[in-house]
């Protein structure tokens, strides 16, 4: 205490005569060596925090205890290292207490059973993102589970929920699907809003939705969307908006929906599998 009086420009006589504390006695003490227990802890301090570092600042009193004695073979106690971290400013706390998502509003109707007997009977649903040199562009689709057919798309610059409502919009349009057509998404704010929501009601479509954070209750999506990324938007680098938002346009409708063969469905296009299927109905 009395250091931190002298640091500050105090005297310190005069911090010793506030303190009740005898100028002899704080000299003597300010005057000793280190203890050998303050020079292992000093040693040790260095120790923690390079091991802290090279954690990418992560790693919590435990973990790091951990790397000391299994790593580094040094024998210390928790409550040590935990001490040291505190005093050297370099703490982890956990957070207190677990936030839980809100509830779905909509019961997961798919169960990662992606498979459909008929045109428009379940559809899928996602927004990806991809940059550009003009900024990011976003991508929402809806495609029809039955043929992998992209049955409605939309593209902006900004992720709001209007983005989704377009993509919907379009199948709709599209495919005057009936009532009953299951739409199956995650629960991003946009799946989860109120318009989404209410448009699907107009429509009678049924919302669907998987667990939060989890990729494969919306596998055939993020499958499209490999490919997508892997086939087109990985190929170059953008140049602008407009120009992804063509190549994307292209890209669905005059090669994916027409022309790319699907393993999925036999090695045929998604129209050509409509096509047939419809033509099998006819017969």
């Amino acid at each position: 205490m009395i250091d931190r009086l002298v640091a500050t420009g105090i005297d310190a006589a005069l911090a010793c005569r506030v303190l009740r504390v005898s100028r002899s006695g704080y000299y003597a003490w300010k005057n000793r060596p280190a203890s050998d227990r303050s020079r292992a802890d000093a040693e040790l301090t260095g120790t923690i925090v390079r091991i802290h570092q090279d954690s990418r600042t992560s790693y919590g009193a435990r973990r790091v205890h951990a790397e000391l004695r299994l790593g580094l073979q040094i024998r210390c106690g928790k409550k040590r290292v935990a001490r040291l971290m505190r005093l050297a400013g370099i703490s982890h706390r956990r957070k207190r207490g677990k936030s839980r998502p809100l509830p779905a509003p909509h019961e997961d109707l798919v169960r990662r059973k992606f498979v459909a007997d008929a045109p428009d009977k379940l559809w899928v649903t996602d927004i990806t993102e991809h940059p550009t040199k003009t900024g990011k562009v976003y991508c929402a689709a809806v495609v029809d589970v039955f043929s992998r057919r992209v049955v409605g798309w939309a593209i902006a610059d900004h992720i709001r929920a209007e983005l989704v409502v377009d993509a919907l919009d379009m199948a709709r349009w599209r495919r005057k699907p009936e009532a009953g057509t299951v739409v199956h998404s995650d629960r991003g704010s946009q799946y989860t809003s109120w318009v989404f929501g209410h448009r699907l009601r107009q429509a009678g479509l049924l919302g669907s939705m998987g667990r939060v954070a989890s990729s494969v209750d919306n596998g055939l999506m993020e499958s499209f969307w490999s490919t997508m990324q892997r086939e087109l938007l990985d190929q170059r680098v953008w140049q602008s908006r407009d120009e992804l938002g063509q190549a994307i346009f292209e890209w669905i409708e005059a090669w994916y929906n027409p022309r790319r063969r699907h393993s999925g469905i036999g090695d045929v296009s998604p129209l050509e599998f409509e096509n047939t299927h419809h033509a099998a109905l006819a017969a």
